[in-house]
């Protein structure tokens, strides 16, 4: 059966796009298609907007499936952008696949749109779409006027028909010109084939409008992902792979993200969720916030959301060409001051439009997950950590306990995490507690990390004596 897959990390695989008008249940079929609901569905046309991937494996073959936007030829403003990306799903495919509304029956749009397809000279299928049960069947007759032969009756909500629709897709695949590879060779991407480490998960974050799709495709280099001046344009997660310096990624274009009495809509409060569920499959997190607007307080919650998260960090103030040179460094300085509390990730100042500080977020992120991951050797940590103390022993406790720290060890590492064995952990306030990972940051950096310490108490501790 078809089943879901990890993000296409691999790009061989052939890719079948799904096409039509919007609203005839593409995302619906997709859901279905790739197993689980990776897509939002939503009775509303335009929820999809950008071109979305999944893995099929079907009859010994493996394919990416993507999901577009309604096609419109005619359309104009947000639609037509989407008619934009929707072309380029159609370009990068070997086999089409057109699904229609059986039970609004073949309008003008459809009509258009199967022309169009039928101009690339690719395999076109069609998926008619809402069959669910065989008395539907016989309004299927005005579809065949399309010309396109075969049409496959197909209920995206019920799994009807979805069999016979994936036989075809393979056939038709394993006679276009870019075959699809067996499943046997799936097992290792082409990096792990080549010995390479696995891709960095980047994801861009943030209030809505701030320029992540933008920053996203200024990286790429191509418009990968749906970019409007209406805000909420991206409402799915987008993940697209991307190689740097022989580094490979994953970057993640995610919804934009509001306080949730501002959200008015189940789709985008389904579309917040999914950004925030993409914060816990992340390595590194680019919170971008808007150099116009500057750090607000919605830009701390979200950071603080961040860091309770554990991620690695970095703060991208992005549309840098729109205020003067003049005023940069002090919108740097008040996000630093809004941010506090996130002083360890590194601030880059972008513009998405000249390109000016992007190509800085690559190396950025690949040093700040290096530090995300490092671990200190035990021997070492313990003696500068006996520094430590020296230079600031613990305060006394409640009813002047003595309080003493015997030793610390690093018990893990994304995010860099400590134990410090203590004879009276609760007497530890967090200002001293503050101090001892300011100095660990002093010695040994971790620029971009999180870092976590925690008390524990020793377990061959002598009785509490009184202070001094």
């Amino acid at each position: 059966m078809t089943r879901r897959g990890r993000p296409p990390a691999d790009p061989s695989l052939p890719v079948v796009s799904l096409v039509g008008r919007p609203n005839v249940g593409k995302s619906s079929l997709f859901n279905r298609l790739v197993g689980g609901q990776p897509a939002l569905v939503e009775d509303m046309p335009g929820v999809t907007r950008d071109r979305r991937y999944g893995v099929c494996d079907w009859d010994g073959v493996r394919f990416r499936l993507t999901d577009t936007g309604g096609l419109d030829p005619g359309a104009s403003g947000i639609l037509g952008a989407m008619r934009s990306q929707t072309l380029r799903a159609v370009e990068e495919a070997a086999v089409l696949v057109l699904v229609l509304d059986v039970k609004e029956g073949i309008t003008p749009v459809d009509e258009e749109v199967a022309q169009l397809l039928r101009r690339t000279g690719k395999p076109v299928l069609l998926a008619a779409n809402k069959v669910d049960s065989a008395t539907r069947e016989p309004s299927m007759g005005d579809v065949f006027r399309l010309g396109f032969g075969q049409v496959f009756a197909v209920s995206a909500t019920h799994g009807r028909g979805v069999g016979d629709l994936l036989d075809a897709t393979v056939g038709a695949l394993r006679g276009a010109a870019s075959p699809a590879r067996p499943i046997e060779e799936r097992d290792q991407s082409p990096a792990e084939a080549e010995g390479g480490s696995a891709p960095i998960r980047l994801a861009f974050v943030g209030k809505p409008n701030v320029g992540k799709s933008s920053l996203v495709n200024r990286l790429l280099g191509e418009e990968r992902v749906l970019v409007h001046d209406q805000p909420g344009t991206t409402r799915d997660p987008i993940d697209t792979p991307f190689s740097w310096q022989g580094q490979n990624f994953v970057l993640v274009d995610t919804a934009g993200l509001r306080r949730r009495r501002a959200i008015d809509t189940l789709t985008e409060a389904v579309s917040a969720k999914m950004a925030r569920d993409q914060l816990a499959c992340a390595d590194v997190v680019a919170l971008v916030i808007d150099a116009q607007d500057g750090a607000t307080a919605e830009d701390a919650r979200l950071a603080n959301f961040i860091e309770e998260s554990g991620r690695a960090a970095l703060i991208v103030v992005n549309k840098g060409d729109l205020i003067r040179r003049a005023e940069i460094d002090r919108k740097v300085d008040v996000v630093r001051e809004v941010i506090g509390f996130m002083a360890w990730a590194p601030v880059v100042v972008t513009s998405a439009v000249t390109g000016r500080g992007v190509g800085e977020i690559p190396q950025i992120t690949m040093d700040v997950f290096a530090q995300w991951s490092r671990r200190v050797p035990t021997s070492g940590l313990n003696k500068n950590f006996e520094e430590i103390l020296a230079r600031r022993p613990p305060p006394a406790g409640p009813g002047g306990r003595y309080v003493r720290l015997y030793y610390i060890t690093q018990a893990q590492t994304r995010p860099p995490s400590f134990f410090v064995s203590a004879n009276y952990p609760a007497a530890v306030g967090l200002p001293y507690r503050r101090y001892l990972a300011n100095r660990l940051r002093d010695i040994y950096g971790f620029e971009g990390s999180p870092l976590r310490l925690v008390l524990r108490a020793h377990q061959g501790k002598k009785p509490l004596r009184k202070a001094g």
